[in-house]
């Protein structure tokens, strides 16, 4: 046994031996790792595809995003690697993402990073409603994108039964629209009044979506110049509720009183 580990002992110390052994060791480490990376290099990759073609500026939505394996050698550039990255997001605006294609930076983005012009969250069939407002009338700019407003009518005017109103001294006043959700609210040049908060920007208009037949009653109702008409809009708190309230018009006799005097011709 003795004779076993003196001679072990020789052959470590000897330099040639040593050197050997270091070549060998070296050469099977640069092995492994040359067979990771070549694996590495060929294993395919999980990562997210568009099912379907993506035009610019929508919402992607999960069934439009499907998953694929592809050899890591084909995925260059800024590609996104999982279905979070993607689903929920927005195409830009300036992209189509071609159906069978991977997902990319540039082309996905979130909604605030969108531009300016392009309004996307209101339901299929309703009409977008631009309302002029001022700080003042938006309580001191207090009127955020989400939040609801109820919309009033102010007419000074004076009714007299079924007749036509006349001009008088006298001031009517209803709530026209209640529950309205507020897609955006902009500057006067258009941009968004809230996209800076470091940089005050003075609100110039509110914008919302309406169903035709209620688009149509507000603008009859805002071109009342005969009776000075004003829409005002007035915040609420529905919001910060589970489950807020349905848009709907609240005053029966507004709505009748707008339609007497005024008049839509069809296409």
């Amino acid at each position: 046994m003795g004779n076993l580990i003196a001679g072990f002992k020789k052959i470590i110390v000897n330099k040639n031996t040593v050197t050997i052994l270091g070549v060998i060791l070296s050469l099977g480490i640069l092995l492994f790792c040359y067979r990771m990376r070549i694996n590495a290099s060929i294993k395919p990759v999980k990562v997210p595809y568009a099912k379907t073609q993506i035009v610019s500026g929508i919402q992607i939505t999960e069934d439009m995003v499907g998953i694929t394996e592809v050899p890591p050698s084909m995925l260059e550039g800024d590609v996104l690697y999982d279905r979070a990255s993607v689903i929920d997001k927005y195409s830009n605006a300036d992209t189509t993402i071609p159906e069978g294609s991977l997902f990319y930076k540039r082309t996905v983005v979130e909604k605030d990073d969108l531009p300016a012009n392009v309004i996307l969250d209101y339901p299929s069939g309703y009409v977008l409603y631009n309302l002029p407002v001022t700080t003042e009338s938006s309580y001191g700019n207090s009127i955020y994108p989400g939040n609801y407003i109820d919309i009033y009518l102010k007419v000074e005017t004076l009714l007299e039964g079924d007749q036509a109103p006349s001009r008088d001294d006298k001031v009517m006043l209803g709530k026209l629209l209640s529950n309205v959700k507020v897609i955006a609210v902009r500057d006067q040049d258009g941009l968004p009044v809230f996209e800076n908060p470091d940089e005050t920007r003075t609100p110039a208009m509110v914008i919302f979506a309406l169903p035709e037949e209620y688009y149509i009653l507000l603008k009859k109702a805002e071109y009342l110049r005969t009776y000075d008409s004003k829409l005002i809009p007035v915040p609420t708190n529905e919001s910060m509720k589970a489950e807020p309230g349905e848009l709907e018009a609240t005053s029966e006799a507004l709505k009748e009183w707008i339609n007497r005097v005024t008049i839509w011709t069809e296409n």
